[in-house]
């Protein structure tokens, strides 16, 4: 059995017990989103109801603006469908993530070259980083391999502590720069234990990887999740923050309202950005809470890991290391 269908299984016994209580009464926080999305593609590719017959590529492109992408994968090879931003600055290009899909079969390098252009990738370095270290995140990495412009992260806390030169982790933040794009790097654990958040000066995206997006947020450790969304709300207040831009999309566009864990269709998806009222609700929700408790809001969940949950968590974490 190949080691990412252990890992996705072990990630499927966790999201499972946490299906049965999406539609409980407790009623949803909910924010007045009414702001204009951040980005101007508003339908991706989002799987089909018979998965043999989908046509769909592996990765669906967005150029939000000259040296700006999202990647998205194909739902019908993977249902996470993780997002993958490719960020260009004069000297670097950052690949934040690698997604679910595997070498031989899939090569994100060789999308990123189609996309960008042989000659254009050849001429910069390559910075290849992780939002954080689950299997869902980093299984492009192989395809990077080989090339001789590439520094790739390995998604362990201590390679990036390393790398970003973090001395006081997790409170301190880190700024590197691409070449006229500086980017902010703030730790973010909770969810994962090595997550990062990027801020990007340039498009002003706050980067949350699995800490806040559209869909179920499970929290492994809940009061370094309190100090990281705090960490970011703090941040947000003095800088301007035009989305925060996650790595899935695992809810409706009506309110309330998310679907099933593993679901390969979602043809009524909520946008992929949220408002950043999103972010300082949260934070202000979670100060009032000392306990680890469901919150939810109308576009996502918070549910803390039981110890159980927490065990398969890291257990994957063995596999995808």
């Amino acid at each position: 059995m190949k080691v990412s269908i252990i890992i996705t299984s072990l990630l499927m016994l966790i999201g499972c017990s946490v299906q049965s209580e999406v539609d409980a009464t407790d009623t949803p926080l909910i924010v007045n989103d009414k702001a204009k999305s951040a980005i101007t593609k508003s339908v991706w590719n989002h799987g089909s109801a018979d998965c043999d017959t989908n046509q769909q590529p592996t990765y669906d492109i967005y150029q939000h603006n000259v040296n700006s992408y999202i990647l998205r994968q194909n739902k019908c090879l993977n249902f996470e469908a993780p997002f993958i931003y490719v960020l260009v600055g004069v000297q670097t290009i950052l690949v934040l993530d690698t997604g679910a899909l595997e070498e031989p079969e899939f090569s994100l390098y060789s999308a990123i070259e189609d996309m960008l252009g042989q000659e254009l990738l050849e001429q910069k370095q390559l910075l290849v980083a992780h939002t954080h270290g689950h299997s869902d995140h980093h299984q492009g990495d192989a395809s990077f391999d080989g090339h001789s412009n590439v520094t790739l992260i390995h998604p362990s806390l201590g390679a990036v502590r390393k790398y970003f030169n973090f001395d006081n982790w997790p409170n301190d933040q880190q700024t590197i720069d691409l070449g006229k794009r500086k980017l902010t790097i703030i730790p973010t654990p909770g969810h994962h234990e090595q997550a990062i958040t990027i801020y990007d000066q340039q498009t002003k995206w706050l980067m949350t990887g699995d800490t806040l997006y559209p869909g179920y947020v499970y929290v492994k450790d809940w009061q370094a999740y309190r100090q990281s969304i705090a960490r970011l709300a703090k941040f947000a207040n003095t800088n301007e923050v035009t989305a925060i831009m996650g790595t899935h999309i695992e809810s409706k566009n009506e309110s309330m309202s998310l679907y099933p864990v593993g679901t390969t269709y979602q043809p009524n998806e909520a946008k992929l950005d949220l408002n950043v009222q999103y972010l300082h609700q949260l934070n202000a929700k979670l100060k009032a809470m000392d306990e680890p408790k469901e919150i939810k809001f109308d576009k996502f969940m918070i549910k803390p890991l039981s110890v159980f949950q927490q065990m398969l968590s890291t257990v994957a974490g063995w596999f995808s290391d």
